[in-house]
C-alpha cells in the first residue's frame, strides 16, 4: 500500500536519495570555465569563468540523461558517459 506524504515529505525523501546519486557534485571543463554543481536538492548553479552563477535552475537524471529546466525559461539536456557529462557540445570532468 503506498505511503501518504505531504509535500515537504516528498521533497525531503527526494533529496534523500538525490544526496547518494553518483552525478551529485560538482563537474567542470577541462580549462575551469564553466562548472556544473549539481546540488541533491535537484537544483543546480553554473558558473562560467568569474560568474560563479550564470545559470541556475533545475535538473532531473534518469538513467545516464540529465535534463536542465532554467530559472530563465530555457531547457537543455546531457549525457553522462564513463563518468563524463556531456552537455550542449561541452565536456564536464568529475572535480
Amino acid at each position: 500500500m503506498p505511503v501518504r506524504a505531504d509535500r515537504h515529505q516528498f521533497i525531503d525523501l527526494q533529496e534523500n536519495d538525490m544526496a547518494n546519486h553518483p552525478y551529485v557534485g560538482l563537474w567542470v571543463t577541462g580549462d575551469g570555465h564553466i562548472r556544473h554543481e549539481l546540488l541533491p536538492s535537484g537544483r543546480y548553479i553554473e558558473g562560467r569563468g568569474s560568474r560563479e552563477r550564470a545559470y541556475e535552475g533545475r535538473y532531473e537524471i534518469r538513467g545516464s540523461q540529465i535534463n536542465y529546466w532554467d530559472d530563465s525559461g530555457f531547457i537543455a539536456d546531457g549525457e553522462f558517459r564513463s563518468d563524463i557529462l556531456y552537455h550542449g557540445g561541452m565536456v564536464l570532468y568529475r572535480h
